[in-house]
């Protein structure tokens, strides 16, 4: 019943929100806020700030956890290591399935995994380039599997919880251009299909993609073990690319605003039961990035 009435609920929102007096009066709301929140955002060493405006240009920052150089990098790796080992043998995959997810029990086993991705230094990244209060939504442990089912994140794509989306990701083995890239398209290229497409949401085969703009410039983020990419997935088009050779495994961590432009759209990668656990401990101004409805 409570899902039910969920289903309803979110349908009378959008509904609510796609009136056109609805839209600009939350896009002023918006707008102001951004600008009340500038003299609040937190200062960027140089590094960061060079990362924040290769995002803002280009969309992407491929990286490294060495060269990120955060300290509690090889605590994530060691858990991340001994999760996949038991995530990977204890689920059953069916023949339609292209990926499988580390459940929130097993996540919740090794904390540190979670707590990694609200490091300060990619808190202060991810406020600098929403520009509003942070919400980290969590992390996902996944493993693409290598198959010919080509659904969901393998197609084209952008992601519209917020008007500005970071994901920060972590590949969890070496990964090339036959092992299921993130790939992605450049902003200028995406805001020309967008126009071309009128495109608002939803999933686009590669086929239909192929018709406005040739694989010659489609980005593959490669890199071994340890690589990571700072993606702004609701800036551009991006995908997983359909991994043939090998499975890929990586972490995908979650940022938004606190106040998501889809309201119905309120999750985060743990159940609440867990999220208060987790706080316990926090410091407030971390505790309100998780559980900040």
């Amino acid at each position: 019943m409570d899902r039910l009435l969920r289903k309803m609920r979110n349908k009378i929102i959008r509904k609510i929100d796609a009136l056109r007096f609805i839209k600009y009066k939350d896009h002023l709301a918006y707008e102001a806020a951004v600008k009340n929140h500038m003299s609040n955002l937190p200062i960027l060493a140089q590094s960061d700030q060079d990362i924040l405006r290769k995002l803002q240009h280009e969309g992407v920052v491929i990286t490294s956890l060495g060269e990120l150089g955060i300290t509690s990098t090889p605590d994530i790796l060691k858990a991340a290591k001994n999760l996949i080992s038991k995530f990977s043998v204890s689920i059953s995959v069916h023949k339609n399935d292209s990926v499988i997810h580390a459940s929130s029990q097993q996540i919740m086993e090794y904390p540190e995994i979670f707590f990694w991705g609200l490091e300060e230094r990619l808190l202060n990244i991810a406020e600098n380039y929403i520009g509003l209060p942070v919400a980290y939504n969590g992390v996902y442990l996944r493993q693409d599997i290598a198959n010919n089912v080509e659904q969901g994140s393998r197609l084209w794509h952008i992601d519209r919880e917020d008007r500005k989306i970071l994901k920060i990701i972590i590949y969890l083995n070496d990964v090339n251009e036959y092992t299921g890239p993130f790939q992605y398209l450049n902003q200028d290229f995406t805001s020309e299909i967008i126009k071309a497409l009128k495109y608002t949401s939803g999933y686009i085969p590669d086929l239909k993609m192929r018709e406005f703009v040739s694989p010659k410039n489609y980005k593959s983020c490669t890199g071994p073990l340890g690589t990571i990419i700072f993606a702004a997935t609701g800036s551009i088009f991006h995908r997983g690319r359909l991994p043939l050779l090998s499975d890929r495994l990586a972490l995908f961590f979650d940022y938004s605003s606190r106040r998501q432009k889809n309201r119905y759209y309120i999750a985060n990668s743990l159940p609440n039961e867990d999220l208060f656990i987790l706080c316990q401990n926090l410091p407030e101004h971390k505790k309100q990035c998780i559980i900040y409805q």
